[in-house]
C-alpha cells in the first residue's frame, strides 16, 4: 500500500486546530432501532459539513510556493468542492472547481461562496472530470483529486484515529465508499490501532463500482441518486487494493433505505445528514442480523442536502408509515355526503390535509363521483381503523401510493 499508518498520523498533526474534531457520540436510540450499540462521527460538523476537508487540506497543505501560485482544480459532486474552496481561500491559493449540472443547488452555492470559480459541466462526475482535465492542462492547475490521491486519503483517514482514540473497542467500521478515499483511510487507520475490527463498506445499489471492481461483478453503474456524494463510475487505483485486502464485504443499499436513514437521523438524533452521509446507517437498516449485539461505528460523512429534497423524504417516509393516508372513495353525488365524510373522519380522529372532489370519471357512476381524501394519522392502526369505517359506510376505499392523490 503506497499510504501507511505513519502518514495518517502525519496528516492529523497538520490538520490539527485546522478543522473540527468532531463528535462522537452513542446513539441509544439508533441502537435500539438496529440491535447494535451505535455510536456516531458526526463529520457533518464540519465548516462545509462533511468530511472532505480533511483530506482537502493535508493536500493543500503540501504544496509549495510556486504550486500554490499556479491555483488548483479539482472535480466534485459537492462536498470535495466545497472543502477544497474554503481551504484554498484560507491559504490565498485560487481554486477551479468542476461539477456535474446535476448537483444540488445546495452545494453549488456554498462552493461560489467560498470564492472557487465553479464550471457546471456533465450529468455525472465522470464527465466533470473529463471537463476538469481539459482545463487543468490548459491552465497548468494543480489537481486536488476527491479520492485518488495518497494525501487525500491520508487526511481522510484521521477520522479513525479519532473514533478508536474515544471507543478503542469496536468491533466494526460502517463506511460510505464513493471513489473509496475515505474508506480506504479509515482502513489503513482503523486496522493499524486494532487489527481485529471488522471494516464494511457501503455504497449505493444504483453505483456498484467498487463492488463489481472487488467481485468481478457486472452490475449496472448510473441512475439518479439521493447518495450523489458517492455516485462514482470509476473507484481510485489507490483505493482498490486497500479495500480488496482490509474490507470484509460490501453492501449495497437501495434508495427506499436511503432516503429512510436520512429521515432517522433528523427524527431520531436530530442532526442534518445528506444520503451518502447516511449510507451507513441505510446498511445497518437493511441489513440489522449483520450487526446485530456489535459495537459499531458510523461516520456521518456529510450533511449537504437540499431542503426541498429533505422535506420530500419527510413526508415520504410518513406515508410510508402510514401517518399520512391517501385513500379514494365512491360516493353518491347528493347534498350533505361531503359533511358527512368529514364529520366521520373528525369522530375517527383523522385530520384532513387535501380533499379532492370529482362528477366527470366515466369509471364512476352517473350520479356519483370520485373523492381523494388525505389525512394525519396517529399510526398504522388508525389508518387500517379509518378505512374499515369507510367500507363499512359502502364509500369502496381504495388506498393510494404517494402521488396517486388528485390525478
Amino acid at each position: 500500500m503506497t499510504i501507511a499508518i505513519t502518514d495518517i498520523e502525519a496528516a492529523q498533526a497538520i490538520l490539527a486546530n485546522r478543522v473540527v474534531r468532531t463528535p462522537m457520540l452513542a446513539a441509544p436510540r439508533l441502537s435500539d432501532l438496529t440491535g447494535a450499540t451505535v455510536f456516531v462521527k458526526y463529520e457533518n460538523l464540519q465548516v462545509t459539513n462533511s468530511f472532505k476537508e480533511r483530506g482537502a487540506l493535508n493536500k493543500l497543505a503540501s504544496l509549495d510556493r510556486m504550486e500554490r501560485s499556479r491555483g488548483v482544480i479539482a472535480m466534485s459532486a459537492g462536498n470535495h468542492a466545497q472543502a477544497v474552496a474554503y481551504h484554498a481561500a484560507k491559504l490565498g491559493i485560487a481554486a477551479t472547481i468542476v461539477m456535474p449540472v446535476t448537483t444540488p443547488l445546495v452545494k453549488i452555492a456554498a462552493t461560489k461562496g467560498y470564492g472557487a470559480d465553479v464550471v457546471l459541466h456533465g450529468e455525472s462526475v465522470a464527465e466533470a472530470q473529463a471537463r476538469m482535465e481539459d482545463l487543468q492542462a490548459a491552465r497548468n492547475l494543480v489537481l486536488v483529486h476527491p479520492y485518488d490521491d495518497p494525501r487525500v486519503i491520508a487526511g481522510q483517514g484521521t477520522i479513525a484515529l479519532e473514533m478508536l482514540d474515544e471507543q478503542p473497542d469496536l468491533d466494526c467500521l460502517v463506511i460510505p465508499i464513493g471513489g473509496g478515499g475515505l474508506i480506504a483511510g479509515n482502513a489503513i487507520a482503523a486496522k493499524a490501532v486494532r487489527p481485529q475490527i471488522d471494516i464494511v463498506g457501503v455504497e449505493a445499489a444504483l453505483y456498484p463500482a467498487m463492488w463489481n471492481a472487488i467481485t468481478g461483478g457486472n452490475k449496472p453503474v448510473g441512475g439518479p441518486t439521493l447518495a450523489e456524494g458517492i455516485a462514482v463510475k470509476n473507484v481510485g487505483t489507490l483505493a482498490l487494493p486497500v479495500v480488496r485486502e482490509l474490507v470484509s464485504g460490501i453492501l449495497l443499499v437501495d434508495e427506499a433505505h436511503l432516503e429512510r436513514a436520512v429521515n432517522t437521523y433528523l427524527t431520531l438524533q436530530k442532526t442534518m445528514a445528506e444520503g451518502a452521509g447516511a449510507a451507513g446507517l441505510a446498511a445497518m437498516l437493511a441489513e440489522p442480523e449483520r450487526f446485530r449485539g456489535k459495537r459499531v461505528g458510523l461516520i456521518l460523512c456529510g450533511g449537504n442536502i437540499d431542503p426541498r429534497i429533505l422535506a420530500s423524504i419527510m413526508v415520504r417516509e410518513l406515508e410510508r408509515g402510514e401517518l399520512i393516508l391517501s385513500f379514494r372513495l365512491t360516493i353518491p353525488d347528493r347534498p350533505g355526503v361531503l359533511g358527512h365524510i368529514a364529520t366521520r373522519l373528525g369522530v375517527l380522529g383523522a385530520n384532513i390535509l387535501e380533499v379532492d372532489h370529482k362528477r366527470l370519471f366515466l369509471d364512476v357512476p352517473a350520479k356519483g363521483a370520485r373523492l381523494d381524501v388525505t389525512v394525519e394519522t396517529r399510526d398504522r392502526a388508525h389508518a387500517e381503523e379509518i378505512i374499515r369505517a369507510m367500507a363499512e359506510d359502502g364509500y369502496q376505499p381504495v388506498r393510494l401510493n404517494a402521488g396517486e392523490a388528485m390525478e
